[in-house]
């Protein structure tokens, strides 16, 4: 049989998988690779990664990787928004990544175009009419960012709320005319695809593709600990540059640590991800607290914690960050929005705590009584290997997309 051709556009570059979507695109792109011929262009947005198109290149066909120079991507968002379209649209267009698709599209007859993240598929969009009916166009939206815009414009001063607010609306405009124009529209949740349905129902072909973990890298007992001078570690992981990340840290480094260091004088709470904003890099001033920038094995990280906490205010989706922590046999404290797409129950797989005062107190819980957490540690590994093993996901929920007797829906 004839291998398949799938071409598959990329906001960011997903290779190394050592942040959010990049895990999440790039388990999609190695697994969709066994399948077929993949056709990847993609955007990198840290010069460093360009390099990284030799590794894609073993798995994929053809490999089209583009710089995108953040200040200029941030002035074409902010002309966009002028022009009565959204920031994001902006923000991600690239010419010489259209003109790639361009040639490709209409040099090759693919089975299948998978977007990755909605700004992606304006670049498909314009093409439709040119695209046999035949090709299966998926959408993979991973979150409802117009409702994380939404989120934001909540938690911020004028006039940026002001902004977020408008960038919110006319995003959810952008998605609803996506989900009408592609076939299947993917989420990470039920929670996300429900709240799609209920901000749009009249939207079709969605389905739900969870996030996973590599269990079988992030695995305890193939690692050794980092030395750290606090004791007990409190750890809280992921992209130090992300706006819910630095006001959760934040948060938890003023409001909650103090509390926690007055029972145990030498608790630390160690920060670790790459780009550490400015007011995160302030936090090592604080007493007790770790910021460490990109390492070269989070696991080992992992190991060295005590408890992982997750004190976010803002999120959408499964968080890889908690799902990491639980393949590390970690014990873990979130708050209620950063498992709202996971499955797991709390008081069983880890625990759920709002509030500075219940935050702290179940940290301080699980610290004063060691073999309870040990059980959460666990119990979450049992968890995501049932759930969240990238391949199980991949092979029930992902590949049947790609082969079913639907067609592409009318504009």
């Amino acid at each position: 049989m004839k291998k398949l051709k799938i071409l598959y556009l990329c906001h960011r570059i997903p290779y190394p998988p050592n942040k959010g979507d990049k895990i999440r695109s790039f388990h999609q792109v190695r697994f969709l690779a066994e399948q077929a011929d993949i056709d990847l262009i993609t955007l990198a947005d840290d010069p460093a990664d360009l390099a990284h198109r030799t590794a894609l290149a073993k798995m994929c066909r053809r490999v089209a990787v583009f710089p995108l120079n953040r200040l200029s991507a941030t002035l074409r968002g902010g002309w966009q928004l002028l022009r009565g379209r959204s920031i994001s649209q902006g923000y991600f267009y690239h010419p010489d990544f259209e003109q790639t698709v361009d040639e490709w599209t209409s040099s090759e007859s693919y089975h299948a175009i998978v977007c990755f993240s909605s700004p992606m598929a304006g670049y498909v969009m314009k093409k439709t009419g040119e695209i046999p009916s035949s090709t299966r166009l998926i959408m993979d939206f991973c979150d409802l960012d117009s409702d994380k815009w939404l989120q934001y414009s909540r938690k911020s001063p004028f006039p940026m709320s002001a902004v977020y607010r408008v960038e919110g609306r006319r995003l959810l405009a952008f998605e609803k005319q996506v989900s009408k124009a592609f076939l299947h529209s993917l989420f990470v949740s039920a929670a996300e695809a429900e709240l799609f349905k209920k901000v749009f129902p009249g939207a079709g072909g969605v389905s739900v593709v969870p996030n996973g973990v590599d269990f079988d890298y992030f695995d305890p007992s193939r690692v050794t600990a980092v030395e750290t001078e606090n004791r007990p570690v409190l750890m809280f992981s992921g992209a130090m540059d992300y706006y819910a990340n630095v006001e959760g840290v934040c948060w938890f480094a003023r409001e909650i640590l103090p509390g926690i260091r007055r029972k145990f004088p030498g608790a630390g709470f160690c920060i670790v991800g790459s780009n550490p904003d400015p007011r995160v890099t302030a936090l090592a001033r604080e007493p007790g607290v770790t910021v460490t920038g990109f390492v070269d094995d989070i696991r080992q990280y992992y190991k060295s914690a005590d408890i992982c906490v997750v004190p976010l205010g803002i999120a959408r989706g499964v968080q890889n960050k908690v799902l990491e922590a639980m393949s590390m046999e970690k014990a873990v404290v979130s708050t209620s929005v950063a498992i709202q797409g996971n499955r797991a129950v709390s008081g069983r797989d880890l625990v759920v705590a709002d509030g500075a005062e219940e935050f702290s107190d179940a940290v301080i819980d699980l610290l004063n009584n060691r073999p309870e957490a040990e059980r959460y540690g666990i119990a979450a590994r049992g968890y995501v290997r049932e759930h969240h093993d990238w391949q199980r996901i991949l092979e029930r929920s992902y590949l049947p997309l790609f082969f079913n007797d639907q067609r592409r829906k009318s504009q």
